[in-house]
């Protein structure tokens, strides 16, 4: 199964939709368009929603972690949400969620970054 990126502007905020296996050979992908909407559209928070993300290796986390740092440098925020049970363990053991927030679902990140 390969990878769907779904990338969505509001205002200051991208939303991005993952669907299917981040894995090395997605990687690349998702990091251009990532890279490109951010410095296109001048996002300053990324909602990160992986509902349907079913499984992720570590190119995956390579460029979630990639994607985390561009967006520090602009003083903002990565936000995670709706995660899937084996997502959600990889993101565990790797310490991912003491430098990024956890939210229940799509919405609810966007009220808490004020954009919905």
């Amino acid at each position: 199964m390969s990878l769907s990126i779904d990338l969505e502007v509001m205002q200051d905020v991208l939303c991005i939709r993952l669907s299917g296996e981040l894995d090395h050979h997605a990687a690349e992908e998702l990091r251009r368009r990532v890279t490109e909407s951010i410095e296109k559209d001048q996002i300053l928070h990324i909602v990160l929603n992986l509902e349907k993300l079913t499984f992720m290796d570590s190119s995956g986390l390579g460029v979630i972690l990639g994607r985390y740092k561009q967006i520090k440098l602009k003083h903002g925020e990565m936000v995670i949400c709706a995660i899937t049970p084996p997502v959600k363990r990889l993101f565990e053991l790797s310490g991912l969620f003491k430098i990024m927030r956890l939210e229940t679902s799509e919405q609810f990140a966007l009220e808490r970054l004020g954009v919905a």
